[in-house]
């Protein structure tokens, strides 16, 4: 072969033909990273690992300071425990004047409370998911939003504007309802006379609970409306393309996907409920005689008695003692959330 009929090899073919020919097959020197790159993944790992830290510390630092709360409470409390001379869960006293003979005990903040919270929230579900619903899958754009504005403002609010709000206003309006009710269902004890008279005067468990109602719509609405919102369009277009009806749609698509999102709610409002002090000091301050575990009752919660009580904080054994019923509310809190996770894990989320 001449020069001049002499091809030149490709140096791929070449290397070919040397890896065929038995020789050892060299790779390719990998290319330098750009310090550029190796300075910004130096960065990232720097930005990563900061962020984790200020994530962990912040989560460390909430479940501290909740530990830190119930250890102040639990020892402030015990000594008053200590020279309780009343049964402290089953006693309907209280008295804390004289420090040398404590008699108090919380059955009565306990039903005060439980019973305005429950009825609250009895009245608040129901109205709240329709509420959520009808923003959500029903209302027009334009007037969804300025209606969602105008029930978030409910929860701006001051609680005392409630409390003037439910005793002089909202009182007076129930009061036939309560006679009413007292008339006709006052065979059953939660309808029965309680310890106000008249029945009806406005100063009871009754209007409370509604006034809480009102007062806890805001924060079950909310978070309602936000679960709402996310249900997965494929599943609403899916539905309405099978041909069902709004309601349909919203029984079997929406409803579905936002069960856990509204018990959760639903939760965070019975939290803002329990709660509530002064509104429910202002409604249900004006009692003189024991509860008779009637919706027609007055007295105190456990919130409202530590508020009216504040006078009387001059010994330890004294704070102390309404330290205890702080106490009892903590635990009940802490009741409240565990039931409420048990319901969001049995619900079956997207199942109907």
């Amino acid at each position: 072969m001449t020069d001049s009929t002499r091809t030149e090899l490709h140096p791929a073919d070449a290397e070919g033909g040397a890896s065929r020919g038995g020789s050892p097959q060299k790779s390719a020197p990998e290319a330098p990273i750009p310090a550029s790159d190796t300075s910004a993944g130096k960065t990232k790992r720097i930005g990563d690992r900061l962020f984790s830290g200020i994530a962990t510390a912040s989560g460390a630092l909430a479940v501290a300071l909740i530990a830190a709360i119930a250890l102040f409470l639990l020892i402030r409390a015990i000594p008053s425990l200590q020279a309780n001379q009343a049964n402290f869960l089953f006693s309907r006293e209280w008295d804390t004047g004289d420090p040398e003979n404590l008699r108090f005990g919380i059955l009565d903040l306990a039903w005060i409370t439980i019973a305005s919270s429950v009825l609250a929230l009895v009245i608040a579900m129901p109205l709240s998911c329709g509420i959520a619903l009808f923003l959500t899958h029903y209302a027009p754009r334009r007037l969804a939003r300025p209606f969602a504005y105008l029930i978030d403002l409910l929860a701006a609010v001051p609680s005392v504007v409630y409390g003037l709000w439910g005793f002089l206003v909202l009182g007076p309006v129930l009061q036939p309802v309560a006679i009413w009710l007292n008339e006709n269902l006052g065979w059953i004890p939660l309808f029965a006379e309680g310890n106000i008279r008249p029945v009806g005067s406005g100063a009871d468990v009754f209007t409370a609970g509604i006034v809480l109602a009102v007062m806890i719509i805001p924060t079950i609405t909310g978070v309602s409306r936000e679960v709402f919102e996310r249900t997965p369009k494929a599943h609403i277009e899916g539905a309405l393309a099978l041909g069902a009806t709004k309601w349909e749609v919203v029984r079997t698509t929406v409803w579905p996907f936002g069960r856990n999102g509204f018990i959760g709610g639903s939760m965070l409002g019975l939290g803002r409920a329990l709660g509530e002090t002064m509104a429910l000091t202002i409604i249900l301050s004006s009692a003189t005689a024991p509860p008779s575990y009637s919706f027609f009752d007055a007295g105190a919660t456990f919130a409202s008695k530590i508020a009216l009580g504040s006078a009387e904080f001059n010994h330890n054994l004294q704070v102390g003692a309404y330290i205890s019923a702080g106490l009892v509310l903590f635990v009940i809190t802490f009741v409240v959330n565990a039931l409420a996770r048990w319901i969001e894990s049995n619900s079956g989320k997207g199942k109907a």
